[in-house]
C-alpha cells in the first residue's frame, strides 16, 4: 500500500475506529495476563512482561494488517465482510501463535520456561500441537475483535445513514416551506395588478402611486426573507398592514382593520407570512362580496407558553363549503406550514364565528423572543 493510500485510509472514520478497537483489545489482553501472573506469584514478572509487550505489539500489527486486508470490502454487504473477516482470523491466529511461541519458548527461554520444556519431548509433532492449540485459542480472540469491529462499523454506518436522512428531511422540509410560502404571492399579485389597472383607468393616480409603493415594500420584505426562518410577530404584522393598505386602495371604506396585540406577543417569533393567507381569505370571502364595511381583526397574546393569534372578520358572506369547513387552499397552506415547522406542538382551528364572520385561531409554542430595541 503506497503512502497516499495509507493516508487516505487513516483519514477515514473506519480506520480510526479500527485503531481504537485494536489498541483497546490488546491493551486489555496485556493488562489482564500481567495482573494474572502477578496474582499467581509467577517468577520473572518483569522479563515476561517485556516479552509480552513485544508480543502485544505484534498482535496489534497483525490485527491492523487484518483490517487493511478487508478495507477494500468496506462497502460490501455485512454478511460478506463478516465471513471474510472470520476466515482471515485463522491465518492471523496461526501467525500470532507462532510469534508468541518463538518469543517465550525459542528465543532465550526464561529459566522457568526452560525448566518446563526440559520435561517435554521436543519434536515436530509437539511443535505442531502447540501451534494448533494456540491457533484455536487465539482464533477466538481475533474473532472477538473482528465481531467488535464489525459492530462498531455497522453502528457508524447506521449513524451516518441517519444523519444523511435527517439532512434530507431537513432540506425537504425547507423546500416544502418555500413552496408553501411562494404559493401565496401569485394570487395576491394578480389581484393587485387588476386593482392598479382600475385605478389608472379612472385617473386615480395618487392612489395608484401609493398602492405601488406599498406593494413594492411588501414584496421586498416578503421575497428577501428566508421562509425557513422565523421573524418577530411585529415584523409580520407590519407586512400585513402593508398588504391591507394595498387592498384598502382597492376596496376603500368597505375594508377596515384593527390589530390588538399584547406587547409581549409582538416580540415572539412566527413563520414569515404565516398570517397573509388568512387575511387574504378574509378579504376575498368577507370584504369582496360585501357592500357594507367589514372589519378584519388580528389579536395576539401569550397564554401557557403558547402564542395565540386570532384572525377574524365580521362579514356576512356565503363562503364555499371548503372555506366553512376550514379546508380551503389558504387555510390548508397555513396548516401545512405549521405542521412542517412545529409538528404536533402547534394548534390550528378555523370556522364560522357565531353571530357572523369567520375566525381562525393559531397557537404556536413560545420561543426565545426578540429583545427590545
Amino acid at each position: 500500500m503506497n503512502r497516499s493510500l495509507l493516508k487516505g485510509v487513516l483519514a477515514n472514520d473506519s480506520a480510526r475506529t479500527a485503531i481504537q478497537s485494536i489498541f483497546g483489545f490488546w491493551l486489555f489482553y496485556f493488562l489482564i495476563v500481567t495482573l494474572r501472573a502477578f496474582a499467581l506469584g509467577f517468577e520473572e514478572l518483569l522479563p515476561m512482561a517485556g516479552r509480552r509487550a513485544v508480543v502485544t505489539i505484534i498482535g496489534m500489527t497483525i490485527s491492523w494488517a487484518l483490517y487493511l486486508a478487508l478495507a477494500p470490502l468496506e462497502k460490501a454487504p455485512l454478511r460478506r465482510r463478516a465471513l471474510m473477516m472470520f476466515l482471515l482470523c485463522v491465518p492471523a491466529a496461526a501467525l500470532f501463535t507462532t510469534f508468541n511461541f518463538y518469543a517465550f519458548y525459542v528465543y532465550e527461554p526464561l529459566p522457568s520456561v526452560a525448566e518446563d520444556l526440559a520435561h517435554k519431548e521436543r519434536s515436530l509433532a509437539m511443535l505442531l500441537a502447540i501451534i494448533f492449540e494456540g491457533t484455536v485459542t487465539w482464533f477466538f480472540f481475533f474473532a472477538a475483535w473482528a465481531a467488535f469491529h464489525l459492530a462498531l462499523g455497522y453502528a457508524a454506518d447506521a449513524a451516518k445513514a441517519e444523519r444523511r436522512a435527517a439532512a434530507f428531511r431537513e432540506e425537504a422540509q425547507a423546500a416544502q416551506l418555500r413552496a408553501l410560502r411562494y404559493q401565496i404571492n401569485p394570487h395576491f399579485l394578480f389581484n393587485t395588478l387588476n386593482s392598479l389597472s382600475s385605478l389608472v383607468l379612472t385617473n386615480r393616480n395618487d392612489e395608484a402611486e401609493r398602492m405601488i409603493l406599498n406593494l413594492s415594500t411588501f414584496f421586498r420584505a416578503s421575497l428577501t426573507s428566508d421562509p425557513t426562518e422565523d421573524i418577530p410577530l411585529a415584523d409580520e404584522l407590519d407586512q400585513q398592514r402593508l398588504y391591507l393598505e394595498v387592498e384598502r386602495a382597492r376596496f376603500g371604506d368597505r375594508l377596515e382593520f384593527d390589530f390588538d396585540i399584547a406587547p409581549e406577543a409582538e416580540r415572539q417569533r412566527v413563520p414569515s407570512l404565516i398570517l397573509q393567507p388568512l387575511i387574504e381569505n378574509a378579504v376575498k370571502y368577507a370584504v369582496s362580496p360585501s357592500n357594507a364595511p367589514v372589519c378584519i381583526r388580528v389579536k395576539a397574546s401569550l397564554h401557557d407558553a403558547m402564542l395565540h393569534i386570532v384572525v377574524e372578520d365580521d362579514g356576512a358572506f356565503a363562503a364555499p363549503q371548503a372555506q366553512v369547513d376550514g379546508t380551503g387552499t389558504g387555510l390548508n397552506n397555513v396548516r401545512d406550514r405549521l405542521r412542517a415547522r412545529f409538528g404536533d406542538a402547534a394548534a390550528f382551528k378555523a370556522g364560522p364565528w357565531p353571530g357572523g364572520g369567520f375566525r381562525v385561531d393559531i397557537a404556536i409554542p413560545v420561543k426565545r423572543p426578540v429583545p427590545n430595541a
